[in-house]
C-alpha cells in the first residue's frame, strides 16, 4: 500500500503518539472529527516522549524528567504490545480507551487506568504487564523512528504525516490546538493542513501558548 491511499481508497493521514501527552490528545480528537467530515483514514502509530528524550534527561526540569523516566514507557509499551499481538486495528480505539481515562476522566497513567482501558476494548488485562516489560522496545522504537525520520528532530508529539504537492507525504508536528475542532472548524483546519503541506519550503507556524488543553 502507498503513503498515499489506504485500503478504502481514502485519503490516509498517519498520526504518532504517545497516550501520555495531552496536546497530542487533543490532536488527535481533532483527526476524528476530520474522518466525519472529509474523505480522510487515520493511520496510527506509537512514538515515545521517552525515546524522544532519552538523551536529553539532564537537561530537563526535575519534575519532566521525573515523568519520562516513571511514567512515561508504561503506556506507550502497552499499546505496542497490543499492536504486535492484536493487529494495527486495535491502535486507535486502544489509544481513544487510554486517552479518556488518562485526560478526559483525570485518572493518569496508573496501572487501574490502564487496565480498565483494556477492559473497554476487550483486550486482555494481561497486557497491561509489558508496561515493565522491554519485550517489543524493538518494535517500539522502530515506530518512533519512523515517525522521526519523517519530520525531523526538533519536534514532540503529535506527529502527523499528509499528502504533500508531489505526492510524497509531508510530516508536521502538530497542529497544537485546544479545544479540539469540531464539525466545519475541523474540516477547516484539515485544508489548511494540507495546503500548507502542498507548499515544498512551508516548515513551521508557531506563536505562545495561554491555554492549556481544554478536555471534553
Amino acid at each position: 500500500m502507498s503513503d498515499n491511499s489506504t485500503a478504502t481508497g481514502k485519503t490516509p493521514a498517519d498520526f504518532w503518539f504517545d497516550p501520555l501527552c495531552p496536546w497530542a490528545w487533543m490532536t488527535s480528537r481533532w483527526m476524528l472529527e476530520v474522518e466525519k467530515v472529509r474523505d480522510v483514514e487515520v493511520r496510527w502509530h506509537v512514538m515515545s516522549l521517552a525515546v524522544l528524550n532519552e538523551n536529553r534527561l539532564d537537561e530537563l526540569p526535575d519534575e519532566y524528567r521525573d515523568m519520562l523516566e516513571n511514567k512515561a514507557w508504561g503506556p506507550v509499551r502497552v499499546v505496542i504490545a497490543a499492536q504486535q499481538k492484536h493487529g494495527d486495528d486495535i491502535v486507535g480505539p486502544l489509544y481513544t480507551a487510554l486517552g479518556t481515562r488518562f485526560h478526559n476522566k483525570g485518572e493518569g497513567p496508573t496501572r487501574e487506568a490502564v487496565v480498565a482501558a483494556l477492559k473497554d476494548v476487550g483486550l486482555p488485562v494481561e497486557l497491561a504487564d509489558y508496561a515493565d516489560s522491554d519485550a517489543y522496545d524493538t518494535e517500539l522504537r522502530a515506530s518512533h523512528q519512523e515517525g522521526i525520520d519523517k519530520v525531523g528532530q526538533e519536534v514532540g508529539t503529535p506527529v502527523i504525516a499528509v499528502p504533500g504537492a508531489d505526492g510524497e507525504q509531508v510530516a508536521f508536528f502538530g497542529p497544537v490546538v485546544t479545544p479540539a475542532p469540531k464539525g466545519e472548524e475541523a474540516a477547516k483546519l484539515w485544508d489548511g493542513t494540507l495546503l500548507v503541506a502542498s507548499i515544498p519550503g512551508f516548515y513551521e507556524i508557531k506563536r505562545t501558548r495561554t491555554q492549556g488543553p481544554v478536555f471534553d
